[in-house]
């Protein structure tokens, strides 16, 4: 009997347990919404407020303003002779000359960077010298357009402080000589002026990235210092290089103010033509000008794509 009565006991109590359970379910689940909700909501958000707000006032908009003005004449009606323009002279010759240009100062300025900053990095330089120089380079990488142009010209000019020391001391005129600054040599020295720093500034954390375990294997194995960076070192880096590079190719493609303060408008790189059509008197053509930069969107997306691409594969090893 009263086994009988305390499993009877136990049988309510386990009931009225669960009939409370069951009645304070919703509120639970009330309470759990509720957290829930304030967790997803996070004011962290409002910090890339600015950055989407200035992506889609300068970036998304105009680009999509440019791709719709492309391909419309000046009565806004659809057309491709705008696109069509872009394969008549002078313009591919255009095209081609800050090709060639950018692609010079991207290996240049790449190889360049690289080696100093394999010097900053490995080689066995004073310790005070790696700040003297990432400060010149955090400087020198974002100097450009006419403060540049003007710099050179005071510096390498026909009437410049090296080019009249040079004469006047040591009596070589490097302009009877066949040197130019207002030529495509005297534009790309003007560019690696912020290429190679760039490519410094870039590369240090790369090459600090390699894994001191690996050239100690290396050196275990009997590996000289050549053989580890032509076996190891190089090919990790591979990427980095490349992408870098790319960056480079499209920091100089896109270039407008140092080659226009510097040259003149002598050479017609395709900143320049569109700068003409834009603005000009005489070649004045908005909607051409608008082709010809949709065509520089889709070489520097290219680019951009590439860069991206050679930086996830850096990022396997380098992690």
């Amino acid at each position: 009997m009263r086994r009988h009565e305390t499993s009877s006991n136990l049988f309510i109590s386990n009931l009225f347990i669960s009939n409370l359970c069951v009645e304070a379910s919703p509120t639970l689940m009330t309470t759990t919404l509720s957290v829930t909700s304030r967790r997803r909501f996070s004011w962290n958000w409002l910090g890339l407020a600015p950055f989407f707000l200035f992506s889609i006032l300068f970036i998304f908009l105009p680009s999509a303003s440019l791709f719709i003005d492309s391909f419309q004449n000046q009565a806004g009606q659809f057309t491709l002779e705008n696109i069509a323009g872009l394969f008549e002279p002078p313009i591919p010759a255009s095209y081609l000359l800050s090709i060639q240009i950018s692609l010079a100062t991207a290996l240049m300025g790449g190889l360049l960077g690289f080696l100093m900053a394999y010097a900053l990095t490995v080689g066995n330089l004073p310790r005070w010298l790696r700040p003297v120089t990432l400060t010149f380079a955090g400087v020198a990488s974002n100097f450009a357009g006419v403060p540049l142009a003007f710099a050179f010209i005071a510096t390498l000019g026909q009437v410049g402080f090296l080019t009249v020391l040079l004469r006047n001391v040591f009596g070589w005129n490097i302009y009877e000589a066949g040197f130019n600054l207002y030529s495509f040599l005297g534009l790309s020295l003007a560019y690696m002026y912020f290429q190679f720093p760039l490519m410094l500034l870039i590369m240090i954390p790369a090459i600090e990235g390699l894994k001191r375990e690996w050239r100690e294997a290396a050196e275990n194995l009997g590996a000289s210092t050549a053989q580890y960076w032509l076996r190891v070192g190089l090919p990790v880096l591979m990427p980095s290089l490349l992408g870098t590079m790319l960056l480079l190719f499209g920091n100089a493609f896109g270039a407008y103010a140092t080659a226009y303060g510097l040259t003149g408008g002598n050479l017609q790189l395709i900143t320049i033509q569109l700068g003409a059509q834009m603005r000009g008197d005489v070649l004045r053509n908005p909607n051409l000008g608008y082709a010809m930069a949709l065509g520089m969107v889709v070489i520097m997306a290219v680019c951009i794509s590439g860069y991206i691409w050679l930086q996830r594969l850096s990022e396997r090893w380098l992690k």
